[in-house]
């Protein structure tokens, strides 16, 4: 079996990747990937004084940063079971990025979190879960 994990660093995405971890010692495993999706918003501040390019590259390499931190923070749930992960940063629309990873990478399952770090609560499920259910064609396991 072949999972892709995804987190946002999240409360809920933290404890989907917990639920992952127990999925994959009662299983037959035989890799997992954990995905990380950040976006960089065009325009920040109407005062910086940079330009939008320099702009734009101090908020990717934040970004960036910051994503390999969840991921690591990710993996390390997955070290202490001593169980291998690879680690996946992608730039884009959470959404459609993972929706893309989980059409191309054979995956057997996708977990990710009910909700996110998106400002406005969705009634049951958060935009990204909710469009993963829609769109991926393999099994979804949603973790609330």
């Amino acid at each position: 079996m072949k999972i892709l994990v995804c987190t946002d660093g999240s409360k809920m995405s933290m404890k989907a990747t917990a639920e992952a971890v127990k999925i994959v010692n009662g299983c037959s495993v035989y890799e997992v990937d954990i995905l990380h999706v950040y976006s960089v918003p065009h325009r920040v501040h109407e005062g910086y004084t940079l330009s939008m390019v320099e702009e734009y590259k101090i908020l990717e390499k934040e970004k960036k940063e910051q994503g390999m931190r969840i991921l690591a923070q990710a993996a390390k749930v997955f070290d202490d079971s001593g169980i291998p992960v690879n680690s996946i940063l992608e730039d884009g629309h959470p959404a459609e990025t993972i929706i893309k990873q989980a059409a191309h990478g054979g995956y057997d399952m996708v977990v990710v979190g009910s909700r996110g770090l998106g400002g406005l609560k969705k009634m049951l499920l958060g935009s990204v879960s909710q469009a993963v259910v829609q769109e991926v064609s393999t099994n979804v396991l949603i973790v609330k």
